[in-house]
């Protein structure tokens, strides 16, 4: 029992960062339809950032509010430079952006910070056993800053003036320009915003993984299973969804497929969800009429 226990809170901890690389593609795909496939590489970079400001002697913390802020500035700069001149364009115009902005950021991470790995310093640390020996101080710390970023991020669209805006302009762009919204900024902001919790997402995972331009791709597959699992334009379901599937791959990793196929219970997650309910549990079915 205390083996279950410890996967199930292992689980909710790596759960935390999926749900949160979740949040961020929901966001993007709310306001453009499309996946952002070069969202773990925004956020790799994000943290090798972090990792560069703690190397020059900043206290982490303020290398972690140094490096949100500017990756929200990233985040914008990418959705004024590279996807404002093709907005109206083809989807597969869309697709070539996004394939093109992963292959871009994956080696411009490698080539400016190498591609040995690094060691990514921690906050959270306790010589105590914490919860008698269930979780670990960094995944304990790590939750914790995952849920203040999604309570944030809520209480941010839900009541304030400029998160109703962003979804009004994710939601009926031509609505909200007939009532004033600055659609076009408010999309914007809304890519600095991913782009902003991807990195807080990266950090927290850098110190299990290990740093390197790559890490993030499990990651990231991870969480596209969760976004699927929960609705892809659900941003509450994607975050149930994103700890549901953090739990389900370390009790499989650790019950049923080994540790080495662990991968493959994303992939399970995301062919059954497109093939049972491509709607996923808390999206909206979409019907269209021909």
């Amino acid at each position: 029992m205390d083996g279950l226990a410890h996967q199930v809170i292992a689980g909710i901890a790596t759960g935390g960062i999926y749900a949160s690389v979740a949040l961020a593609l929901v966001m993007i795909y709310q306001a453009t339809h499309h996946v952002n496939f070069a969202q773990g590489e925004m956020a790799t970079l994000s943290t090798f950032i972090a990792w560069s400001m703690v190397q020059a002697g900043m206290p982490y913390w303020v290398a972690f509010f140094g490096t949100v802020v500017v990756s929200f500035v990233i985040g914008v700069l990418v959705e004024r430079i590279l996807l404002r001149p093709v907005q109206n364009a083809p989807v597969l115009t869309h697709v070539g952006v996004f394939i093109g902005l992963l292959l871009i950021v994956g080696n411009l991470t490698g080539w400016v910070f190498g591609y040995t790995t690094k060691v990514f310093p921690t906050p959270f640390s306790s010589e105590k056993p914490i919860m008698g020996g269930l979780v670990s101080a960094h995944e304990l710390g790590s939750t914790a800053v995952t849920l203040v970023v999604l309570t944030l991020v809520f209480l941010f669209f839900r009541y304030t003036s400029l998160g109703l805006a962003m979804r009004a302009a994710a939601y009926n762009p031509r609505s909200a320009r007939l009532v004033g919204v600055r659609v076009g900024w408010m999309l914007a902001l809304g890519w600095g915003l991913a782009a902003a919790i991807g990195a807080v997402a990266g950090m927290m995972v850098a110190p299990v993984v290990f740093l390197d331009p790559t890490m993030m791709l499990g990651i990231l597959l991870y969480a596209f299973a969760g976004a699927l699992l929960g609705g892809i334009d659900n941003p509450s379901g994607a975050v149930i969804g994103g700890f549901a599937v953090g739990v389900l791959e370390n009790l499989a990793g650790a019950y049923v497929v080994g540790t080495e196929l662990k991968l493959t219970v994303a992939l399970a997650i995301i062919i059954g969800v497109l093939v049972v309910r491509p709607s996923g549990l808390f999206g909206r079915v979409v019907t269209s009429r021909v």
